[in-house]
């Protein structure tokens, strides 16, 4: 399996609808938007400072005296920074161009809330299914096939066998296929007089679909790219630019972390590549 320009969207939106049930906002301590990889810490500051922003709305709205810089409690977001700052290089950047970077790095409050959310179960964490994830997926059909059950929350555009399969050679390279099980034998009939290696088996069957190809295109005879379609292995690999958002992504993981196909696991690991994948999308599962 390949994944492609990976993109994460609305996390901003999705938190603000975090609070918005009690109206909480004035304790939001995270923040959105563009920073400079190359000049790290002014950008840092600048959340500091809005971590102690957000403290002083909270500390007024309870009658208490603001934070200022001679204040024990000011160093403290500082010191936080300095454990918070590889984490959300790490895990906060959602997309990069070059030198900049769209950022959400989550504050202690803000993430606290949502894993509190996310703990009391999804009717609670509807705010999961406001964070949209796009990604270009290649894999086999056989995978697809099993991706096609989730419909709720996710959404695909496939390149099309209809239009381009005969388009292109049709090679190993366009076959998601285990080099270990080549070696593994056939026997032809019930006597095991003739012997297959699943190597030749797999060689043939893809020479018959390029040899079904190249005769559609010399004779334009639909049958032969009905016989190509009908003789198409599902390891065969196809893209699809796929969409989904944290909640379906949760629901994914849940059930599919221990499959035994080999792809749901490739998949179940992409999903920690995820902004906050491990901090949102898998915990507690």
């Amino acid at each position: 399996m390949i994944f492609t320009n990976t993109a994460v969207y609305n996390f901003e939106g999705a938190f603000r609808g975090m609070r918005a049930p009690k109206e909480s906002w004035y304790k939001s301590d995270s923040f959105f938007g563009l920073i400079n990889l190359e000049n790290d810490f002014p950008d840092y500051d600048w959340v500091v400072d809005g971590w102690i922003e957000q403290e002083n709305l909270i500390r007024i709205k309870d009658g208490k005296e603001p934070i200022t810089e001679n204040m024990e409690d000011y160093n403290k977001y500082y010191d936080l920074m300095g454990s918070y700052c590889d984490w959300m290089r790490g895990t906060g950047i959602l997309r990069r161009y070059g030198d900049i970077a769209d950022v959400a790095f989550l504050g202690p409050n803000d993430l606290s809330l949502a894993q509190k959310l996310i703990g009391a179960g999804a009717e609670h964490a509807k705010f999961l299914r406001q964070i949209f994830v796009s990604v270009d997926i290649s894999a086999p059909i056989y995978w697809w096939k099993e991706m096609d059950t989730y419909k709720v929350g996710t959404t695909a555009n496939s390149t099309s066998t209809m239009h381009k399969l005969t388009s292109k050679p049709i090679t190993f390279d366009n076959f998601s296929l285990d080099n270990e099980n080549f070696v593994l034998s056939i026997d032809a009939d019930q006597d095991g007089k003739f012997q297959y290696d699943v190597l030749d088996v797999t060689k043939d069957i893809i020479a018959g679909c390029e040899g079904l190809r190249q005769r559609f295109i010399e004779t334009k005879d639909r049958r032969y790219w009905r016989a190509l379609i009908q003789l198409l292995p599902e390891s065969y690999i196809q893209k699809r630019i796929w969409t989904a958002n944290y909640a379906a992504l949760r629901n994914i993981y849940s059930q599919r972390k221990n499959h035994k196909l080999k792809e749901w696991l490739q998949f179940c690991d992409w999903i920690f590549t995820l902004p906050y994948g491990g901090e949102l999308i898998t915990l507690g599962v």
